[in-house]
């Protein structure tokens, strides 16, 4: 079954967040403005660190987009602020980092890897209704992009606000969408 379209599952996850103390966070906590779950596979690794810093550096503009991040990974959240203290690269980061030891988001969003107990490198958005949006996996090996990432929430959120518009490929904020009719069957 696919995950796209489908509301997110109840979780309660202990959230580390720099210059805060440790806090709660809910499925109930993420509804009534978007959401991106940025899963990775471990704390102290390799290719997570150069993703989570290009993120961290497109925090502030999709906190004006009324989108948060949460970095989430099977470590506990007491890994994720070691990690923050003594990464200099994540020590930059302000977004909140979620534990997931227990697997339950890893599950909820099928991405865990049974038998290993890592979470899958995978981005999911997720509006404000709880309903994911958007959904990215990669390969171990492979980083993402937070500049895409933008553009795509920047699209899914005109979607949003324009009912009857869809976004074409590589399509950018202020470019022409399209209204999909039977006029335009086989002319684009």
């Amino acid at each position: 079954m696919g995950i796209i379209g489908t509301e997110i599952k109840p979780f309660t996850a202990t959230a580390f967040k720099a210059g805060e103390d440790f806090y709660e966070v809910t499925d109930q906590d993420v509804r009534g403005k978007w959401a991106v779950f940025f899963f990775y596979p471990a704390d102290f690794t390799f290719v997570c660190p150069t993703e989570l810093e290009d993120l961290g550096e497109q925090y502030g503009m999709l906190q004006k987009m009324d989108v948060e991040v949460y970095g989430v990974s099977t470590d506990t959240h007491f890994s994720h602020k070691a990690w923050h203290d003594t990464s200099e690269r994540i020590g930059k980061l302000t977004f909140p980092f979620l534990g997931d030891q227990n697997h339950t988001l890893a599950r909820n969003f099928d991405v865990l890897r049974e038998g290993v107990g890592l979470a899958d490198r995978a981005t999911f958005v997720v509006d404000p209704d709880g309903v994911i949006q958007i959904m990215e996996q990669t390969c171990e090996g492979v980083g993402r992009n937070a500049n895409e990432l933008a553009r795509k929430i920047k699209a899914a959120q005109y979607v949003r606000a324009n009912p009857g518009q869809v976004c074409p490929a590589a399509w950018e904020e202020g470019k022409d969408t399209l209204a999909p009719s039977l006029d335009l069957v086989g002319k684009i």
